[in-house]
Formats: C-alpha cells, sequence, structure tokens
C-alpha cells in the first residue's frame, strides 16, 4: 500500500516508462526555467498585480504575499475552489515531497508541527497521507482553531490511530532522539511578527543549534518574513521547502538541499493573471524539483 501510494504522487518511480516520463519531463522543465532566466530579468515585474518578482535561483517569479492571498480568494471566489481543497491538495504535495527526500524505510517517525492557521491544516492533511504512505506520524497540534474543518482533519487522524503529542511533551528532550523528519506547518504567508508560545519553544526546538532531524518547511519556514526570509538569522535552516503554488520571495533565502513546487491545480486563468510560470509536473506527481 505504502509503495503503491508513493508511485501514485512521486516523479521518481520504478517503472520504467514513468521513469523514462519523469526524466524527460524534468530535461523539459530544466529548459524552460533556463528560457525563462533569460527572458526576464533579476527583479522584472510580472502580471497580476506587478509584484511578483523574478526568483533568481529557478527562473520562476515569486509570489508577493499580497498576491498569494488575493490568488487564494479568487481561486475560493469565482473560480469554485474551497479551502478544503486546496487544503487537501497541498498537504499531498507536502507529503509527496518528504516521501521524496526521506522515504519511510529509512524516516518512518515523522512529526508535524501544525498551527493554528490554513498551514495547519496542511500539515494535518500531510499526516493523514503520510500514514497511508507508511510513516508513523505524530502530530503537535498546540492551538487548534473552531472552525468545524479543522476538527474533521483531527478526527480523520483519530481514526487511524495518529497520536498528538502535547508541545510539553515534546519539549522534554531533543526531537532528533524521538524523530526521524519534522514538518514545518506552523505559519505561512500571512504571519507577522515573533512567534508566541508555545511557538517560540518549539520553533527554537527546530533550529540548527538543537540538532533537529531534517525539517521540511510548508511554502514559507515558520518564523522567517514572507519577504526578507530570517532577518536574525538564528531561525528555521529546513532541508526541504514545499512552495506551494507559487514561491514567495522568501525562498530566494533558502540554502536547504531540496525545493519543490506543489499545487497542480491551478486554473490557466490564474496563470496568466498573477505571471506564474509554472513547470512541467512529470507524469502523475504531485510535485515538481525546483532546485537546487
Amino acid at each position: 500500500l505504502a509503495a503503491a501510494a508513493r508511485a501514485s504522487v512521486v516523479a521518481r518511480v520504478g517503472a520504467p516508462s514513468l521513469l523514462r516520463e519523469g526524466l524527460r519531463a524534468r530535461a523539459l522543465s530544466r529548459r524552460h526555467q533556463a528560457a525563462m532566466s533569460a527572458s526576464v530579468p533579476r527583479g522584472a515585474a510580472h502580471s497580476g498585480s506587478g509584484e511578483a518578482a523574478a526568483n533568481a535561483g529557478s527562473g520562476l517569479p515569486f509570489l508577493s504575499a499580497k498576491d498569494a492571498a488575493a490568488l487564494d480568494d479568487e481561486l475560493m471566489g469565482s473560480l469554485g475552489f474551497c479551502l478544503e481543497q486546496l487544503m487537501e491538495l497541498a498537504g499531498l504535495s507536502v507529503a509527496a515531497a518528504v516521501a521524496e527526500v526521506y522515504p519511510p524505510s529509512s524516516h518512518g517517525r515523522a512529526l508535524v508541527l501544525c498551527g493554528p492557521g490554513n498551514n495547519g491544516g496542511d500539515g494535518l492533511v500531510a499526516a493523514r497521507h503520510l500514514m497511508h504512505f507508511g510513516y508513523q506520524p505524530t502530530v503537535c497540534y498546540p492551538k487548534r482553531p473552531q472552525h468545524e474543518h479543522y476538527a474533521r482533519l483531527v478526527k480523520q487522524l483519530e481514526v487511524l490511530g495518529v497520536p498528538f503529542a502535547p508541545h510539553e511533551e515534546l519539549l522534554q528532550q531533543p526531537l532528533s532522539q524521538a524523530y526521524d523528519v519534522a514538518v514545518d506547518a506552523a505559519f505561512g504567508f500571512s504571519f507577522k511578527g515573533a512567534p508566541r508560545p508555545p511557538f517560540d519553544e518549539l520553533l527554537a526546538a527546530l533550529a540548527p543549534a538543537a540538532q533537529p532531524p531534517p525539517v521540511v518547511a510548508v511554502d514559507v519556514p515558520s518564523g522567517w518574513t514572507v519577504d526578507e526570509g530570517d532577518p536574525t538569522g538564528e531561525g528555521l535552516r529546513p532541508q526541504v521547502l514545499v512552495s506551494l503554488t507559487a514561491p514567495k520571495p522568501c525562498a530566494g533565502h533558502f540554502t536547504g538541499e531540496h525545493h519543490f513546487l506543489g499545487g497542480r491545480f491551478v486554473p490557466p486563468v490564474i496563470k496568466r493573471k498573477y505571471g506564474l510560470v509554472v513547470p512541467d509536473y512529470p507524469g502523475a506527481a504531485q510535485i515538481v524539483r525546483l532546485g537546487p
């Protein structure tokens, strides 16, 4: 079951025909990104609100926090999507990225830190998919919103037997002693200011000084600003970043080993309006590698 699930969402699968297709799509994607880098000067504006600057790392445009919020509103307005759909697709992308880099055979103990907003919902969905992929996920969800959708996501995990760990329990020992990989789904592109308790301590436990397990960040590493990254220099340093819909400006400060794009659902009208240049997704994959 785990192998079948992983094969349905990850680009690199064992079947030779799909592997050839994935390699061909990746080669096309690299040529596409190279062409974009040549045609779009660094810092140039794109369509939409005109605030999407060029992403020098991948040749793709960044999506500002303002445009990201407007894009979500438009998807959930006239284009017929709902919040539940967007969380499901985002969480599936995150789980696919985890499985791509850290398979359950070597990194089966997965901690998923979920915040009170939409990023936290993405994390809850990712934890469910990780369970089905063969992981043993544990969720830390200190601040739970009252919306019924989040309650349903929690119920789905409880039915599967996924444990919820109190933050006090997590902080009793280094996270690397109990977990092989950690998913940072605490805060997203709308977060501002300094993290409040208990997230300040939890994020400190995921920072390099604490020698945490490998960290997979959802869209924006928690504690970073969407535009400037980590201005303090003391925040998270994730090994994996999963940008959703399009990379945000903070992705320009990402120095980890694996950068993926998730969100294989964006309608062409949205791509044109916001200047999104999305590389080809290989086969049936839900993620595509951006770099390095």
